[in-house]
């Protein structure tokens, strides 16, 4: 594959993915798959709609198939596709299914059983059960919802949380106060069930009466226009919760938007029933245009005329959360959701700067999303992906933070996307210098970059090399040397690459797995292409296994797990990855192939 006429099946396999891209974008421009996670979402579907009294048999039905469908032959679920058990997540499965009518068998329950029940679960669980009224909330580590009167820059805050922990503390925190429960008529002592032992909370005294009323006021503030909170499951789920507990009802603006609005997020998969726990249009639509781009499709073709309309549309212009910390900042940039004003995001914004660029429109966007990119820059030279300077480790050590991660620092991954954008303007030089040097001390010894948001070294690796490359290192620096030697070194003899999501606790997993996806194959072929190594033999190996394993529909089949949301605690399927990187990766290639 030294030439362009060598490229064998390359230009086919591009014209193929092409047109099943294409196929798949909506008629209003916005380019959007499933973003699918594990069974927590459906089991707690259940539990907060029999909460409100909102369950019907049908549902009940529907949700239980969509759970004994996604059950392992072990009789246990796991947080990811072909993971290991987990206890929490079998434990949620097990009640929805009982409460369903449906028995998870012998093997569930001695699972369960044998590791140690309800008591073992983990935070969110046991208040779920409580809401059930089968745990005592008294019994449960306490979240002060006076957390929420804390000066905002404070030592001690509600934001020195992630905005994805923030959000939901404060409304878990005010049910938590309230104790709401509404019992279900199922037996589950066997898993160590404690029913009907929640005491009613004690008569509050002023501050913690002044501490609900805030954290009512700082919910409602904070509602999206779809009637989530952050576009995301948590703090949606919990804020319809606690408005509840307070006694509010259907006539309730906040509560009937958010009810309302959760059908948006629910998945029809024939007699299954699912929701998701986000949804991604805008990350999905910016990574489409790249790749079409990068394939060569026209920046005036009209579905990415559609694209640039949609995104130049959903710029985000008023001041979130972050603005606690950049006071002065000018709002800008991109959320990854729908309908999330309140938190815009580094990753979202530098990737939309980057296809609007492609397109050659919105410079004026590009250029606040650009502005505000680098006044979220940390002090030590890298981005987070919400937050500037979100790093309290100490937080981890608090009791109720024992769901994944609940700080937003800095990550490879994030600050190379930033780079890769700000790196051809000169007006940015200070910015990109100082976050060049963090992003090199960042590559671990084995000469790989650690991925936050996708698993997990070849995908920081992928984000890293381009990143490099856009500022100017030269190919033979160690950086990427070393990069590429790492990468020879766990490419597969299919010539592909897979990632197993162990590899965020054990490093002899780092880059390596039993299988290969298109996705991670893509990242480290993005790698090779960024490093000047299109011709090489392992970017001709890599591009090989893409083309072999492309559907004759021009898509490609992933059912792994390659997004990440918290490392091993909350992992993805996103259903476009298996497109749009190995797009992205052939076209790139392609357009470095001498003619």
């Amino acid at each position: 594959m030294a030439v362009r006429a060598q490229t064998t099946g390359l230009d086919s396999t591009i014209d193929r993915g092409v047109a099943r891209l294409l196929e798949l974008q909506r008629p209003d421009g916005v380019w959007v798959g499933e973003l699918e996670s594990n069974v927590t979402m459906t089991a707690q579907h259940l539990f907060w709609t029999h909460y409100l009294g909102l369950r019907s048999p049908d549902t009940d039905r529907r949700i239980a198939n969509e759970l004994l469908a996604r059950m392992r032959d072990d009789g246990t679920w796991s947080i990811w596709f072909e993971g290991p058990p987990d206890l929490s997540t079998s434990i949620e499965a097990y009640v929805a299914l009982r409460m369903c009518g449906v028995d998870p068998g012998p093997k569930a329950l001695d699972y369960i059983r044998s590791r140690g029940g309800i008591p073992k679960a983990r935070l969110f669980t046991k208040c779920f059960l409580a809401l059930l009224g089968q745990w005592p909330w008294q019994r449960l580590v306490p979240i002060p919802p006076e957390l929420v009167l804390l000066p905002a820059r404070g030592p001690v805050s509600i934001y020195r949380f992630s905005c994805w922990a923030r959000q939901t503390f404060v409304a878990l925190a005010l049910a938590q106060s309230l104790r709401p429960v509404k019992p279900v008529d199922v037996d589950l002592t066997a898993i160590g069930a404690v029913p009907g032992r929640t005491r009613p909370p004690r008569r509050p005294n002023a501050l913690r009466r002044r501490a609900q009323a805030r954290a009512e006021e700082w919910i409602r503030e904070r509602q999206e226009a779809d009637g989530s909170w952050g576009g995301i499951q948590p703090p949606w789920v919990w804020g319809i919760i606690a408005l509840k507990a307070l006694g509010r009802d259907e006539h309730d603006e906040t509560l009937r938007k958010a009810v309302l609005g959760w059908d948006g997020f629910m998945v029809e998969d024939g007699d299954r029933l699912r929701p998701e726990a986000c949804q991604s249009p805008i990350w999905d639509t910016a990574l489409s245009v790249l790749a079409l781009r990068a394939c060569g499709v026209p920046a005036d073709h009209p579905q990415l005329v559609k694209a640039g309309e949609y995104l130049l549309r959903e710029e985000v212009r008023v001041a979130g959360d972050w603005a606690i910390r950049r006071r002065d900042v000018e709002p800008g940039g991109w959320a990854f959701e729908f309908e999330n004003d309140t938190y815009p995001d580094v990753d979202d914004t530098t990737v939309v700067a980057l296809a609007l660029r492609e397109l050659g429109i919105g410079e004026d966007a590009v250029r606040r999303g650009l502005d505000w990119v680098v006044a979220m820059q940390s002090k030590r030279g890298g981005w987070g992906a919400f937050d500037v300077d979100n790093s309290a480790m100490w937080l981890y050590k608090i009791p109720f933070c024992d769901f994944g991660k609940v700080t937003d620092e800095p990550s490879a991954d994030v600050s190379a996307h930033a780079l890769e954008v700000l790196a051809p303007e000169l007006r940015y030089g200070d910015a990109v210098e100082h976050g060049l040097r963090w992003l090199l001390k960042e590559q671990e010894k084995d000469g790989s970059w650690f991925g936050r948001w996708g698993v997990n070294h070849l995908y920081g690796t992928g984000a890293v090399l381009p990143a490099l490359d856009a500022c100017g290192v030269p190919h033979d620096h160690p950086a990427f040397t070393r990069a590429l030697a790492w990468l020879d070194s766990v490419q597969q003899e299919s010539g592909g690459f897979g990632e197993d999501i162990r590899s965020y606790a054990d490093p002899a997993w780092r880059g390596r797995a039993d299988f290969a996806t298109p996705s991670q194959t893509a990242w480290a072929l993005m790698a090779h292409v960024a490093a000047g190594n299109a011709e090489g033999l392992g970017a001709r190996r890599a591009a090989d296994y893409l083309c072999d394993v492309q559907r004759p529909d021009g898509d490609w089949d992933e059912p792994q797990f390659t997004g990440t949301g918290f490392p091993l605690d909350f992992m993805i399927r996103y259903h476009l990855y298996r497109i749009t990187f190995p797009l992205l990766a052939l076209g790139r290639m392609r357009e470095r192939l001498p003619l």
